[in-house]
């Protein structure tokens, strides 16, 4: 392929190593959403937790 030809099924082929290429970068994607979205997740786990924790010490001051 020169530089006035362009082939997208080239381009997606990539001489043959589409699969290890493409599986890379589907990882690669696939890491960073789990990095977005386990820290989102586990912040509105522990917000609650704490909100449970809150809620208890309330009801436990008001009976003694």
């Amino acid at each position: 392929m020169n530089g006035s030809e362009f082939s997208w099924s080239e381009f997606f082929h990539m001489g043959g190593y589409a699969v290890f290429v493409w599986s890379s970068y589907g990882l690669a994607l696939l890491m960073v959403v789990v990095n977005i979205v386990s820290p989102i997740i586990e912040r509105k786990r522990v917000i609650a937790r704490v909100k449970r924790a809150i809620k208890r010490e309330a009801s436990n001051g008001q009976v003694n």
